[in-house]
């Protein structure tokens, strides 16, 4: 997708947009998600701060899906295509500050790749990474590019090489925040 070509107050608003929709999906979705279980506790607790797995909610889908932002039609007078944009309702779930909402059964490994976006929003708040996914977005040209995605995958893919072995992954997303990486 070629990137359209937009003024800043176009990138502002887009951000805006952005975080407006992750703040009323989790209102949404938060009163019927639940604490993570004990078993899915114990797997996740070597990797991530005890305050995360705390406070966040997870919710399987059976029936429904998560829609994609009204505000994307409004997207297609600047220059971009509505089949180029991420569409929530395709992917397997998505994390919304700290609710995970899915629409399919958790595996450890789907777990553990959304709980790594309830760190990246607790270190950079939820304007921040609404910024940094618009940003990402808008220079990569597509959602795999999404720097906060790559952050993500890699680490998904560390945990699921070896995962026995402990790392946290706080101190990883904090290399990337300290190495301008987001």
């Amino acid at each position: 997708m070629p990137r359209p070509n937009l003024g800043s107050a176009q990138v502002e608003w887009i951000k805006q947009q952005v975080a407006g929709y992750i703040s009323l999906q989790r209102e949404t979705f938060r009163g019927r998600a639940i604490p993570l279980d004990a078993r899915q506790r114990k797997a996740m607790q070597p990797f991530f701060p005890a305050s995360n797995l705390d406070s966040v909610r997870v919710l399987v889908l059976q029936g429904e899906r998560v829609g994609n932002p009204a505000f994307y039609e409004q997207l297609v007078p600047m220059g971009f295509a509505l089949a180029d944009l991420p569409n929530f309702s395709l992917m397997a779930a998505i994390t919304l500050v700290d609710t995970v909402v899915s629409h399919e059964k958790f595996t450890d490994r789907l777990l553990f790749r959304e709980l790594v976006h309830t760190v990246q929003y607790q270190k950079l708040g939820l304007e921040g990474f609404a910024a940094k996914y618009v940003d990402g977005f808008l220079t990569g040209d597509c959602y795999e590019a999404i720097l906060l995605e790559k952050n993500a995958y890699e680490l998904d893919e560390r945990f699921s090489a070896q995962p026995t072995r402990r790392f946290s992954v706080a101190d990883e997303v904090q290399k990337w925040i300290d190495a301008g990486r987001f």
